[in-house]
């Protein structure tokens, strides 16, 4: 139960660090100073194989502890903690109840940059359209199709 323990801190540190990755790229998105975006994203994307690793580790050790309290292979957290004696009953259960508003606090950044970079790559391309030379899409064989357009004029009605 220790080494879960332990395992478990460290999937909540590196879940923090993906929320500070995130909310970071949030800032750079929002500033629309897109230099940093690439670099951002590749903090988000850091964290994440952090996270892989730490799953996969915390995967070992939730299956240890089960066979130690005769529980079934895969455990999830929940039941981990109903079948473990004090502290460790506790101590599983503060995870649970972090890992829960963490996931939650991430989902929503995640979908919130979603919806920033949505909206730049409309705006984007709704420039580019208005400059005369956008892509209106992609034809069958991958390349831009790009559309036509007239010349813009400006007319002075005062004249």
């Amino acid at each position: 139960m220790e080494e879960l323990s332990l395992i478990l801190a460290d999937e909540r540190e590196a879940l923090e660090r993906l929320q500070f990755a995130l909310e970071t790229e949030r800032l750079v998105l929002a500033s629309g100073r897109t230099r940093w975006l690439m670099r951002a994203a590749k903090g988000v994307e850091d964290v994440l194989e952090e996270l892989r690793t730490v799953e996969v580790m915390r995967a070992v050790a939730a299956d240890q502890a089960a066979e130690a309290l005769g529980l079934e292979s895969n455990p999830s957290l929940q039941v981990l903690a109903d079948a473990a004696d004090e502290p460790w009953r506790t101590i599983l259960l503060d995870h649970h109840t972090a890992f829960v508003s963490t996931v939650h606090e991430i989902t929503d950044l995640a979908e919130n940059n979603r919806e920033l970079i949505t909206s730049g790559y409309t705006s984007a391309r709704e420039t580019l359209l208005a400059l005369g030379k956008g892509a209106e899409g992609y034809s069958p064989d991958g390349t831009a199709a790009v559309i036509a357009s007239t010349p813009h004029r400006l007319v002075d009605r005062t004249l």
